[in-house]
C-alpha cells in the first residue's frame, strides 16, 4: 500500500518529543509499504528552522527511513511570535503542502492520512484527495479549536467560527476518522454528531522497541551520577515549554520544596522557555533544572536516571480529554508519574496503578504529591513503574497500534 502522510510536526531523525509517526511509519515501512510524509520545516517546540531549508519552498529528504520519502514544506518562522504569526504559519503550510502533495510526491497513493492540530492541514487532505482521487483518514490528536479557545490561542470570532464551520466540513468529508482517546470519541459522537461507525481508535502509545535497547546497555545510575543528582529524587519533564503545558506550575512547586532532596529537570523547548529560565532564577531556585531538547534515545536515558516523570498541562476543560504522550514514555521506562492532568489522563493513572495524581495549578497539591512520591520506599516506587510498564505493554504498546491502523484503513478500501 502506498501512503501519503501529512504531518505539520513530523520530527527530524533523532530528534525528541512527540514521534507518535515516526515510529508507526517505521513499522509501517517493514510491513511493506511505502510512506510518503508532507512535513513542515519549522519545528514545534522551537519555532526554528534548519539551515538547510531556509530560502526553500519544498525540500525532498529521500529515504528518510527506508520506505519512507518526508518533503518538507514551507512554514512560517512566526509561529511563535503572535497569533497572527501563527495563523500565518498554519496557513503557509497548507499553500506549500498542497503543491507538494500535486508536484513532488511520487505516483498515486491508495490513501490520505491526515493528522492534526492544527485543524487545517485538513484542507491540504481535501484538496489532494479531490484532485487525486484518493480517500483520507483524518486523525484528531487534539480538539481543536476547543484546546486553542481554553488557552487562549484562538480568540478571534470569525476564525473560530470558521474553524467550528471546517471541522465539520472535514469530519464529513473524511473516509474515517482516528481518535486518540475515548473522551474525543465520546465528543465527537455526543456534541459534534459523527456517526460512531466512521470513528476508530488508535492512541498514543509506548514505543517498547527503542526504550528496551536503551536499556539493554545503559547505565541509569552512573548516568545519574554524572548529572551529580545521585542524592536527588529527580521528578524529570520532558516535552513542550509552551502555553498549553504551563510550566510555570513547576516552578512555583519548586520554590515550597527548595529545602528537600527533590529535583525538577526539565528537558525540551518552546516560547515559554526562557521566561520560565527567567522565573527560575528570581526566585533563586537551585532545584529546577533546564535542558535543550535532545534525541528520544538520549530522552530515554534521561527518564531512566530519574525517579519519576512529570506529565502537566493548563487546567483547562478540553485537557480532560487527552492522553499526554510522555506519559508513555515514562511507563515504557517503568517509572511512576506524578500527573497534573485531570480526566482520561487520570483514569489512565489510576487503572494503571503507577503514579500520583494532583490537581492541575494547585501548587500546594503538587507539593503535596512530589512529597509522597518520594517518601515512597524503593520497593514502591519500583512497583508503581512495574505496574505503568505492564499496563501500557497490554494496551498501548506502538508496534501493535501501528499494525491495527494499517488494518482499520485497509478496510475502507475494500
Amino acid at each position: 500500500m502506498k501512503i501519503l502522510l501529512i504531518h505539520q510536526y513530523f520530527l527530524e531523525k533523532g530528534d525528541g518529543g512527540g514521534s507518535r509517526f515516526n515510529e508507526m511509519t517505521q513499522v509501517w515501512a517493514d510491513q511493506g509499504h511505502e510512506i510518503t510524509v508532507l512535513a513542515g520545516m519549522v519545528h514545534y517546540t522551537t519555532g526554528k528552522k534548519a539551515e538547510k531549508y531556509k530560502g526553500k519552498f519544498t525540500y525532498k529528504d529521500e529515504q528518510f527511513y527506508e520506505k519512507v520519502d518526508v518533503i518538507r514544506c514551507l512554514v512560517s518562522e512566526s509561529y511563535n511570535v503572535s497569533f497572527i504569526g501563527r495563523l500565518w504559519a498554519y496557513f503557509s503550510f497548507v499553500f506549500s503542502s498542497i503543491y507538494a502533495g500535486l508536484f513532488k510526491s511520487k505516483g498515486k497513493f491508495d490513501v490520505i492520512i491526515v493528522t492534526s492540530p492544527p485543524l487545517f492541514v485538513g484542507i491540504t487532505a481535501y484538496v489532494i484527495s479531490r484532485l487525486k482521487r484518493v480517500p483520507f483518514v483524518f486523525e484528531v490528536r487534539d480538539l481543536w479549536p476547543e484546546s486553542a479557545i481554553d488557552t487562549g490561542v484562538l480568540k478571534n470570532k470569525m476564525i473560530i467560527k470558521f474553524a467550528y464551520w471546517f471541522e465539520k466540513f472535514i469530519y464529513k468529508k473524511a473516509k474515517l476518522i482516528n481518535v486518540l482517546t475515548p473522551a474525543f470519541r465520546d465528543k465527537l459522537i455526543q456534541d459534534k454528531k459523527v456517526p460512531a461507525e466512521k470513528l476508530i481508535f488508535i492512541p498514543n502509545a509506548a514505543d517498547f522497541t527503542l526504550a528496551e535497547k536503551v536499556q539493554n546497555y545503559f547505565d541509569a545510575k552512573a548516568f545519574k551520577k554524572e548529572l551529580g543528582l545521585d542524592e536527588k529524587f529527580v521528578i524529570t519533564y520532558v516535552g513542550a515549554h509552551g502555553v498549553a503545558n504551563h510550566l510555570i506550575q513547576l516552578v512555583e512547586a519548586a520554590e515550597k520544596l527548595i529545602d528537600t532532596n527533590i529535583v525538577f529537570q526539565l528537558i525540551g523547548a518552546g516560547m515559554c522557555k526562557e521566561a520560565l529560565i527567567e522565573e527560575a532564577k528570581k526566585r533563586n531556585l537551585s532545584n529546577i533544572i533546564f535542558r535543550d531538547p535532545v534525541s528520544k534515545k538520549e530522552i530515554f536515558k534521561y527518564i531512566l536516571a530519574s525517579d519519576a516523570g512529570a506529565s502537566v498541562l493548563k487546567k483547562v476543560e478540553t485537557f480532560k480529554t487527552i492522553y499526554s504522550n510522555k506519559t508513555f514514555d515514562y511507563m515504557s521506562c517503568k517509572r511512576p508519574i506524578l500527573l497534573a492532568i485531570d480526566g482520561v489522563s487520570h483514569e489512565l493513572i489510576n487503572d494503571a496503578k503507577c503514579g500520583v495524581y494532583v490537581e492541575p495549578e494547585n501548587i500546594d497539591e503538587i507539593v503535596k504529591g512530589v512529597n509522597e512520591l518520594g517518601n515512597k520506599s524503593t520497593f514502591e516506587i519500583q512497583q508503581m513503574g512495574e505496574n505503568g510498564y505492564a499496563y501500557a505493554k497490554a494496551y498501548f504498546d506502538r508496534d501493535l497500534l501501528a499494525k491495527e491502523y494499517i488494518f482499520r484503513i485497509k478496510g475502507i478500501l475494500k
